[in-house]
């Protein structure tokens, strides 16, 4: 393995970094602190894909923008999703750099859409599983998105693997979602698919640190150095490998690995 290590002390080495990063002290730094401030499985669930959706750029601002957007819904965002009015969606106001109030105001109308003939965010995802692998739920889930008519500038807000991208936002929320152990950072909400499904959220940090640690030689950070690093990662926990995120993610913002 690269920098060293053998597959054991690799593996090792990233445990010790998951337990150090997986605590509650960790979201008071982190956007996912945001979905925290709600108990019911689809306002965590909306607030999740929100926050994940704007989550680039200074995180101060990703956190304030996030619960800037949960204070225009009421606080109550799956209630807000279901009964609000055309008025109150047209009077809604939000920027987080490309992200303005036309994508929010498609992004609400789109969400009521899926809870009424889907049922939740959850059922796309486990409907378009295939090979234990989360992409083409993904791809599936982004069609579905932007069936309807909609502003073209809109469609980069949701990443479709399939066309190359990482995807980091929107693993970053599958993460949230599906991950359940007892140190409460992730949420768990999610039955119908397994932690073994995700792929580790890539970007600039978690892949320097993945390239220093031999889990990845690939030099772009897209769909298919995710792939690369989901099999690195598989080889050291296949039941859930997208925990090293925190190990990865750790070592390159807070150690400067």
């Amino acid at each position: 393995m690269g920098n060293g290590l053998s597959s054991s002390e690799l593996k090792e080495f990233l445990e010790e970094k998951y337990v150090k990063y997986n605590t509650l002290s960790f979201i008071d730094s982190d956007p996912i602190q945001v979905p925290h401030m709600f108990n019911k499985k689809e306002d965590i669930e909306i607030c999740s894909f929100l926050t994940s959706t704007i989550a680039w750029g200074q995180r101060k601002t990703i956190i304030k923008n996030s619960f800037k957007m949960m204070e225009l819904m009421d606080n109550a965002p799956f209630d807000f999703i279901i009964n609000s009015s055309e008025k109150e969606i047209n009077n809604l106001s939000i920027k987080h750099r490309t992200f303005n109030e036309i994508d929010f105001r498609y992004f609400i109308k789109r969400l009521n859409y899926i809870y009424l003939k889907h049922g939740s965010i959850e059922n796309i995802f486990k409907k378009f599983l295939l090979d234990n692998r989360i992409h083409n739920s993904i791809h599936n889930f982004k069609r579905i998105f932007f069936e309807d008519i909609h502003p073209k500038r809109t469609t980069k807000h949701v990443s479709d693997p399939y066309k190359g991208s990482a995807c980091k936002r929107l693993n970053m929320f599958l993460r949230w979602m599906v991950r359940k152990d007892n140190n409460g950072v992730d949420f768990g909400i999610w039955k119908k698919v397994s932690s073994s499904d995700l792929s580790c959220p890539l970007d600039v940090h978690s892949g320097r640190v993945a390239r220093k640690l031999g889990l990845l030689k690939r030099s772009q950070n897209d769909h298919k150095a995710v792939i690369e690093l989901d099999n690195s990662l598989r080889k050291l926990d296949k039941t859930d490998p997208v925990k090293y995120d925190f190990s990865l993610f750790g070592l390159g913002v807070f150690e400067g690995f």
